[in-house]
């Protein structure tokens, strides 16, 4: 009894392995990219401080929480755009939304900055320079 028991456990935790990974596996390579831009672009921000229910976190773990929840969020994440709303953007415990804290003090939406630099992210090559020149 007691080895059929752990058998349809393991079974189980197969199968949510296995619908996890065809979750992941759905998500278009172009987005997965974007999305880790993303990351990126949030983990390599200097004197910025992610601000989350009111309190104030080193981008480090801003990146850690966000990935995170991505995995926790990823059969609704289908795109960038998706990951900027659902994931980014606002607290599922509170409904505040996340900021960004700039070394001025200045405090953005993170829904706002992440969409900014998706733009870029998305704009094409010959845009980016024009708009940086």
């Amino acid at each position: 009894m007691r080895l059929s028991k752990f058998l349809i456990l393991l079974v189980l935790a197969q199968g949510l392995a296995i619908s996890s990974f065809v979750h992941a596996q759905a998500l278009p390579t172009a987005e997965r990219q974007k999305i880790e831009a993303l990351i990126k672009y949030v983990g390599d921000l200097k004197d910025t401080k992610f601000i989350r229910n009111g309190w104030s976190y080193h981008v480090s773990t801003a990146v850690r929480f966000l990935r995170g929840k991505w995995e926790a969020e990823d059969a609704q994440v289908k795109t960038a755009r998706d990951f900027i709303e659902k994931v980014a953007s606002f607290s599922g415990t509170s409904g505040k939304p996340y900021l960004i804290r700039l070394k001025d003090g200045k405090e953005i939406p993170s829904r706002e900055f992440l969409t900014t630099e998706l733009q870029k992210i998305e704009s094409p090559p010959n845009d980016r320079r024009a708009g940086g020149s």
